[in-house]
Parts: C-alpha cells; sequence; structure tokens
C-alpha cells in the first residue's frame, strides 16, 4: 500500500515538474501608431504612437499571460468655431473654423491574454490601468475642466507572429472611465437612464509591431 501510494506521488510531483517546465518567460519589446478619439466629444481621430515593453508567460501552445508597460499618446482632434471680428469697428463677427490637437498621454498597465491558433495567429483580450502622465487641455479649459489622473480600459485584437520572434498587431482599446471624473449615474431622468451621452470616453485603434527576444 504504501509503495502504491510512494508511486502515484513520484507520478504527481514529475507530473507538476513537466507542466512547469512548459512555462516560459520571453521579454520582448513594441511600438506602433495610434489613432484615437474622445467618444461625446466633437472630435477626430488624432494621430499619436505607442512603445513600451513586455514579457510573455507562455503556459503551453495555446495560452500567454502577457504582462505588458506602454507610454502611449491618445486624445483627438477637436474641430470648433472661434468667433473673430472682421474689425474693431464693425460689430459684424465671423466665424473662423479652427482645429486643435487634444493631447492626453498615458503609461498603461495591461494584463494581455493571448490566445495562439497554430503557430502564426493570435487573438488578445484583456484589460489595461492607464496613469496620465501629460495632457494639453489646460490651454483650452480652465484647471476644473483637467482630465483625472487614471483610466481603466478593455482592449482586444488580433496578431500575425512570425518563426524570427517579430509580430505584427492591431488593437482596438476602448477606455471605460470618464476623462473628467463624471459618473454615468449622475444625472437620471425620469425614466432611470443615466448621462451616457454626456460621458467622455478615450477610445482608440493601434496597428503596430513587436519583437521578443530568444534568451534560451
Amino acid at each position: 500500500m504504501k509503495r502504491r501510494i510512494i508511486t502515484i506521488v513520484c507520478f504527481v510531483l514529475i507530473g507538476i515538474v513537466q507542466s512547469n517546465a512548459q512555462v516560459t518567460l520571453t521579454p520582448g519589446i513594441k511600438g506602433g501608431v495610434v489613432f484615437s478619439r474622445l467618444t461625446n466629444f466633437d472630435s477626430d481621430f488624432k494621430t499619436g504612437f505607442y512603445l513600451g515593453g513586455q514579457l510573455a508567460i507562455k503556459f503551453n501552445k495555446v495560452y500567454t499571460l502577457q504582462p505588458e508597460l506602454v507610454y502611449s499618446q491618445q486624445g483627438a482632434n477637436v474641430e470648433y468655431y472661434n468667433d473673430v471680428s472682421i474689425n474693431p469697428y464693425n460689430p459684424d463677427i465671423q466665424l473662423e473654423y479652427q482645429t486643435e490637437k487634444f493631447s492626453i498621454d498615458y503609461l498603461c498597465l495591461s494584463a494581455i491574454n493571448k490566445f495562439s491558433f497554430g503557430t502564426d495567429f493570435h487573438f488578445v483580450v484583456g484589460p489595461s490601468l492607464d496613469f496620465k502622465v501629460n495632457d494639453n487641455l489646460g490651454k483650452f479649459y480652465t484647471s476644473s475642466d483637467s482630465p483625472i489622473g487614471f483610466d481603466f480600459a478593455i482592449v482586444g485584437g488580433f496578431g500575425f507572429s512570425f518563426p524570427n520572434g517579430l509580430s505584427l498587431d492591431a488593437r482596438f482599446k476602448q477606455g471605460l472611465v470618464d476623462i473628467y471624473g463624471n459618473n454615468y449615474n449622475t444625472n437620471i431622468d425620469n425614466n432611470n437612464n443615466g448621462n451616457y451621452d454626456e460621458v467622455v470616453l478615450n477610445q482608440s485603434f493601434q496597428l503596430g509591431l513587436s519583437y521578443s527576444f530568444d534568451i534560451k
């Protein structure tokens, strides 16, 4: 009986060791272009970039947990009309059409879940906690309208990996926190509906490259 127990324990330990041996850690770098906008805001997509690093923790052929730390330029191109006097002695006013770049830069800490199909294509999804490091909205508005210091977003997308460690990625990122800290339930109408049409959220598309280092 004792021999059977010892044998079973040995097989279990061997299985654990073998399963752990399959886990690999692969560091890498990534970068690309960001097309970002703000929801419920009269704006168009603004072009920026992202740059950072990643650590792929591969558990098996299908699933990889990939923490990422990325600097991302976001914001929007905002179009508006500015009142301009024709001359100081004429009360007539004309409207001047202007476009300004609203910039909100974040340091993004993401926990990406990567699912591989075969050896080439993969699908990614995961949360991202973003910390604001810079913005220029103060030049357009008062300090009371300054964006809050963080955002929480969901990332999803797909990519293609080459045998040499290079990967192509296309992702969509949707912020879930109003950039000014407003609450969806701040204003409730008679139908118990919130003010979703007033909540300003980050939204972006990312296209880029990543390279994984072979540390074997």
